[in-house]
């Protein structure tokens, strides 16, 4: 009789507390969605159907006074991330459910303490309970199922009774049957001394709670993650999983959870010999990565799934060709930080070239660029190009006050401002067209937006079309260079960043030499100036506009053939996003007059680069898509250098970011001689070139050499 009228205080107490009546406000101000009223009759009334079975049950820590101890996410959600309002007439009846799930915790909760206390006092008195004992159990046995319910509400014990069981909730499950047995023992002897019960039953008490409704909860996921029907179900895809670590436990769990990917995996691929015959989640680590494809075979597998930027390149490509050979198909899932990116969906994908060229993540100072860049007025030039949209992408993962995007492609930057004013609506974009050649414009920029941090991104970048048109190539790479430079110090910005290229090491173009004469002038500058002028160099980045890999993506589609200008030509590539990203994170380490050169990796051949996209098209070298040698074309060489010879590279705080160790040139004479190549811009190429070598000596401009063979069968 006692527990029930104490339930039904409790429940009075819920919905007629003035902490928590329909529309209170609790923690911060922040309204609650209500789902239960008291309409005079104690029976349900509908109101917006976002209550969960949390929020039902910390009703009753509120009963007990302490609305602060409201968990940070009820006391935090508002009605925007509530789930969508349905019309007062539709599906009315369907507004109980959530109300239903919330009495079926209580119900089930409030039986099983009162079973386990019995149990306690079963177990105590090995089955034998006497009479004065039966009676001592019919005076507490109420309050105490009700102290462990308020226990367990105020810890949030009550969740979890699902797929998402973890860890974390069997130490709050330990938690919550500490402190109740706690209460229950104190209560018990404070208020009960006449009925004080031996202490071996907290103690049986305590462990049963933790065992019974762990237990339960597990079997909760159990079954809810279909542990058992993958073994029973014909119509799954058996595969293998390449990786015993995290990603691929992690990947397992997501298979058994998710009935989008109907997959039932055979076994475990590991690199580590170690860990063979071990399991992870009783699915054996059966073979090396070496034994991948003779163990398809064997256990009749038709899919290996790795997770993305678990394996190097060299092995992706080594295991995709062999799974070729044996017409197995090899699929990649996200990785965790594509996932928590929300960039991609949980669902497999084909090996792409992103994967063969395997790039490690990139480790940024978080706070020291929230340090950097928060409220701050961003500028960035060639906003609408590949790495100057990338850029600003990642720029507005912080905190800056305004950022302003300048390009002359009036079609990129409508775009592009549709994107970012989607991706964070709490910053100020400017949008403005201009050409960074032009001073006057340029110059009304720099004075009503006022930028504190300049990128500097906009440049030509084919190198034929450079040489074809060398004034050109001055105007808009040195002289457009010079003159943000000028702006920059002019109005105070604090910091200008320089993207140049590997193409101005040694160069033998008139695109290469122009980023070097732009380079000497921004850090001979960097000597007179309180702006903090810095470059950053780096190789080739994959699939940006115009790059090799879209254009071999359309000659395979054409049917081929795939043109490669020699069979020795190499390239560094890194990722847009990883480029982007150290770009920012050197523009926030430079102090002025730094070269910083990118770890751009190992030379990627040109011709296996074209071989993997055509098998990875599904199609065969050769027989299906021809690659034809089309011979160098001016201005090019076979390879990219990383250093000039009178440059020596000393290592940073980062391990992808090298700073260039030389002597700064005599700002006034780097002065005079962008002057007089500026005034070169109309003139004759042989003139512009006889400039651009006396500016930089090591300029050794190439021409146009015959193609060695006209096609390959790599």
């Amino acid at each position: 009789m006692r527990a029930r009228h104490g339930i039904q205080i409790v429940i009075l107490c819920l919905w007629n507390s003035p902490r928590y009546s329909p529309g209170s406000t609790i923690h911060r101000s922040t309204v609650i969605p209500t789902e239960l009223v008291y309409d005079g009759r104690w029976q349900f009334t509908s109101i917006p159907a976002a209550f969960s079975d949390r929020d039902f049950i910390f009703s009753f820590a509120l009963f007990m006074g302490k609305s602060d101890n409201v968990p940070h996410s009820l006391g935090q959600r508002s009605l925007q991330t509530s789930a969508p309002s349905r019309r007062p007439t539709e599906n009315a009846h369907l507004h109980i459910i959530p109300s239903l799930r919330q009495l079926v915790v209580v119900a089930g909760l409030i039986p099983l303490f009162l079973a386990i206390h019995y149990g306690a006092y079963w177990l105590r008195f090995d089955g034998r309970i006497s009479e004065s004992e039966l009676g001592q159990i019919a005076a507490t046995i109420g309050w105490v199922a009700l102290a462990k319910l308020v226990v367990f509400a105020w810890f949030g014990a009550h969740q979890g009774w699902s797929r998402y069981l973890t860890f974390h909730d069997l130490f709050v499950l330990v938690q919550a049957a500490s402190v109740g047995a706690l209460v229950v023992a104190c209560g018990d002897y404070i208020f009960f001394p006449a009925y004080t019960a031996p202490r071996s039953v907290f103690l049986m008490d305590w462990g049963a709670t933790i065992f019974l409704i762990g237990g339960v909860r597990a079997v909760g996921r159990l079954v809810e993650e279909q542990a058992i029907a993958p073994f029973l179900s014909s119509n799954r895809v058996p595969v293998l999983i390449v990786g015993v670590n995290r990603s691929g436990e992690s990947l397992l769990r997501a298979i058994r959870s998710n009935v989008n990917l109907n997959f039932r995996v055979v076994g475990f691929i590991t690199e580590n010999r170690a860990s063979l015959k071990s399991r992870i989640g009783g699915v054996p680590v059966i073979g090396s990565l070496d034994d991948t494809c003779r163990l398809a075979k064997k256990y009749r597998i038709s899919q290996i799934l790795i997770t993305a930027g678990e394996l190097s390149g060299q092995q992706v490509r080594r295991l995709v060709e062999a799974a070729r050979q044996s017409e197995i198909q090899v699929n990649v899932l996200p990785s965790y930080e594509q996932l928590i990116g929300g960039q991609v969906d949980l669902r497999p994908r084909e090996v792409s070239i992103e994967d063969l060229l395997h790039r490690d993540p990139v480790t940024l100072d978080t706070k020291g660029l929230h340090k950097w860049i928060d409220n701050q007025t961003l500028l960035v030039t060639g906003s609408a190009g590949s790495i100057g949209s990338e850029i600003c992408r990642q720029l507005l993962q912080f905190s800056p006050r305004k950022l302003v995007v300048v390009d002359q492609s009036e079609t990129g930057q409508f775009f592009l401002e549709r994107e970012l004013r989607a991706l964070a609506d709490h910053v100020e974009i400017v949008v403005c067209i201009a050409d960074t050649c032009d001073a006057m414009r340029m110059n009304q920029i720099f004075s009503k937006q006022a930028p504190d941090i300049v990128f500097h991104a906009a440049a030509y970048k084919h190198v034929p079309l450079m040489e074809e048109n060398p004034g050109e190539g001055i105007k808009n790479i040195t002289i457009a260079s010079r003159l943000l430079a000028d702006l920059s110090d002019r109005h105070g910005v604090k910091s200008f960043v320089m993207i140049s290229t590997d193409k101005a090491v040694n160069p033998t173009s008139v695109m290469g030499t122009c980023k070097r004469v732009a380079e000497l002038y921004v850090q001979a500058f960097s000597q007179n100036s309180t702006c903090h002028f810095v470059t950053v160099r780096f190789g080739n980045v994959l699939d940006s506009a115009g790059s090799v890999v879209p254009i071999f993506r359309e000659q395979i589609a054409k049917g081929g053939p795939v043109c490669v200008t020699h069979p020795d030509m190499q390239r560094y590539f890194m990722t847009i996003p990883e480029a982007s990203q150290l770009v920012i994170q050197a523009g926030a380490m430079g102090r002025g007059g730094e070269i910083f050169v990118l770890d751009m990796g190992e030379p990627v051949r040109i011709v296996e680069l074209a071989a993997d996209m055509i098998r990875l098209s599904g199609l065969t070298v050769g027989s299906d898509v021809e690659i034809e040698f089309t011979g160098m074309r001016p201005g090019e060489k076979l390879f990219e250098e990383l250093r000039v010879a009178t440059e020596r590279h000393v290592p940073t705080a980062h391990a992808k970011i090298q700073v260039v160790a030389s002597t700064p040139h005599s700002f006034p004479a780097i002065r005079s001689q962008v002057d007089a190549l500026g005034g070169l811009t109309h003139s004759s190429a042989p003139e512009i070139i006889h400039m651009l070598k006396r500016i930089v000596p090591e300029f050794q401009r190439t021409g146009q050499s015959e193609p060695p063979s006209r096609s390959a069968a790599a």
